[in-house]
């Protein structure tokens, strides 16, 4: 396999990132995610860096995964919270090493930045096979349960 190159996506990026956002919805909740609502959603984060950025992983100038990072302010630690979202790797790339590239390349733009006090994640109870990916690379699962109101 080529050296994939993991950057900071640009909006040339957008609609392979709307894509993997329609798959992933698709495959992992059986959603079909309205694709108007979602290309505003992704160029909202390109339009409001305050939201957000995207990593994507490139081979051969193809991308073939791709992950939201969004920030929470952490008031008891003075500092933020960067949390891995809308993770997606395309099925033939999956267990090749690039979700943990992604993540060693998140890790090292947060050790350098002393604003930021932690990167959190979320994964469904039953998606045994994230959790122990997770755990190998060096997160914790927390004592927290996520809760949602949403309209």
């Amino acid at each position: 396999m080529t050296t994939p190159i993991i950057r900071r996506a640009t909006r040339d990026d957008i609609h392979t990132i709307v894509g993997f956002n329609q798959a992933m919805a698709l495959e992992t909740e059986s959603i079909s995610l309205d694709a108007s609502i979602l290309l505003q959603g992704v160029e909202a984060i390109f339009d409001t860096p305050k939201h957000g950025f995207y990593v994507v992983c490139e081979i051969n100038r193809s991308i073939k995964a791709c992950l939201m990072i969004t920030y929470e302010w952490s008031d008891w630690r003075n500092g933020l919270f960067w949390w891995i979202q809308s993770v997606f790797v395309k099925k033939e790339y999956r267990q090749t090493g690039l979700y943990k590239l992604m993540y060693e390349f998140i890790k090292t733009l947060i050790d350098k930045d002393d604003q930021i006090v932690g990167l959190r994640l979320y994964v469904d109870d039953d998606n045994i096979k994230a959790q122990n990916v997770y755990s190998k690379l060096g997160m914790n699962k927390t004592n927290y349960q996520l809760f949602e109101y949403t309209k």
